[in-house]
């Protein structure tokens, strides 16, 4: 089968080339042509574990290709898949204006029946402003050309995007008539012959299954750093509150880690846009306002714990960060909390010294030269006045604690993501403060 993934971004290249891997056709379009000419020679714009080898494997051997014309391929595919990116508009909600404008094309130049699927996230609704757009496209034609559209969400998660691509939980699929399911069934074969599920339903069920579904992740997450919050005041202990709750099979052990707030591409944004789209309807989301409320707090918890251990006053302090990246296993610093704390670190006037193992030139492009950018994990602590850690990268677990007091200032260690056992931040004389048990 042929088919077409317009957008070269994190959803649209795992996509394409997770295709390309199970044996299909895949041609990836983009308008942004340095993209195309960088990905023809094998340079992967994003990082994500893995994907560089797929990418060249499948490019040479000539099962995927890579475009800025969407219109040269059109007569030879039979699914155009729509990855183009859904950013927040000022107030929120997603900016449908590259959805559509993939609409508008595909209407303006399809020649036999094609389907158009939409991978990009996007609000409960979207799919009939899709089809409506295509269908005034084709009168202004004159032509009566059959074309069906479909639904079909991302659930990648950032660092383990390949294997949850080919190893999903589910495939969820949006469809109208008998001919999408076909095709979609034919398409996600290997997947099913896997006994993976592929669960087909109405367009608008398919639409709202991804923003309920992140907004149940943020969900959890914001509820574990609500009671974090109290079990510092309480005298309770996070972790074996966490293991308590998460025995209980309703409830399960995912999603429950407290921690300093999430970021990245997904979760806040899909939280806001669902919010707006409830808005626009007369409904008041109360439970994900609260959710955000509190993931804004969160990214200030760091911060808040450094400023009363030197009792308001951090002027002139020098402060190490370790990660940057909303999470391990990616560059992504879309909405991630080293963000916020950066920025009220510089406000009260300290000096700030970075490491990521990943995320360094995109923090530079983000933010510049505001801050120090060390040559490795140890090399940022020198003559720190505290360490802040904020993403768990695994080669922060278990560093060298002689070597990490040696070179600190002072031994001043506040972790965000409660990777640390404060027996050992005891016994190394370290203070050590975390989230959730203090």
């Amino acid at each position: 089968m042929n088919i077409a993934v317009v957008g070269t971004g994190y959803v649209g290249l795992v996509s394409g080339t997770c295709f390309a891997e199970m044996g299909v056709n895949v041609t990836c379009v983009d308008v942004d042509q340095s993209k195309i000419d960088r990905l023809q020679k094998g340079e992967i714009p994003i990082y994500e574990p893995g994907l560089e080898e797929m990418v060249l494997r499948n490019f040479r051997a000539g099962r995927l290709h890579f475009t800025t014309d969407l219109v040269s391929v059109l007569d030879d595919v039979a699914v155009v898949f729509s990855a183009v990116g859904t950013p927040p508009d000022e107030d929120g909600s997603a900016d449908l204006k590259y959805v559509l404008a993939v609409a508008r094309q595909f209407g303006q130049h399809i020649k036999k029946y094609t389907i158009l699927v939409t991978k990009s996230t996007v609000p409960v609704g979207t799919a009939a402003k899709v089809k409506q757009v295509v269908q005034e496209e084709l009168d202004k034609r004159g032509v009566q050309i059959p074309f069906d559209v479909a639904s079909n969400p991302e659930f990648l998660k950032e660092g383990t995007a390949i294997k949850d691509f080919m190893s999903p939980d589910r495939v969820i699929v949006g469809a109208e008539s008998d001919k999408v399911r076909e095709v979609m069934s034919r398409l996600y074969r290997p997947l099913l012959l896997n006994n993976f599920r592929v669960i087909f339903m109405d367009i608008p069920s398919a639409e709202m299954t991804k923003y309920a579904a992140n907004s149940m992740l943020a969900t959890r997450i914001s509820f574990m750093n609500d009671i974090a919050n109290l079990c510092e005041r309480v005298g309770a202990d996070v972790n074996m509150v966490r293991k308590g709750i998460g025995s209980d099979s309703r409830i399960g052990s995912k999603f429950l880690y407290p921690g300093c707030g999430y970021g990245g591409s997904c979760f806040p944004k899909d939280v806001k846009a669902l919010i707006k789209t409830a808005e626009s309807l007369g409904c008041s989301m109360k439970v994900l306002n609260a959710v955000e409320e509190v993931n804004e707090y969160q990214k200030t918890i760091v911060f808040n714990k450094l400023s009363r251990y030197y009792g308001g006053d951090l002027k002139g302090k020098r402060i190490a960060v370790w990660g940057l990246a909303f999470k391990p296993q990616t560059d992504d610093m879309r909405e991630a909390t080293a963000l916020v704390v950066i920025r009220l670190l510089l406000e009260a006037g300290c000096e700030v010294r970075v490491f990521d193992p990943i995320a360094m030139d995109e923090c530079r492009r983000r933010i510049g030269n505001v801050v120090e950018y060390a040559a490795d994990m140890y090399d940022a602590l020198l003559n720190a006045d505290a360490l802040l850690l904020l993403t768990e990268w695994k080669q922060f677990r278990l560093p060298s604690w002689g070597v990490v007091k040696k070179a600190m200032a002072h031994a001043v260690v506040i972790d965000g993501r409660n990777i640390y056992d404060p027996a050992e931040m005891e016994e190394w004389g370290i203070h050590y403060s975390c989230i959730g048990r203090e």
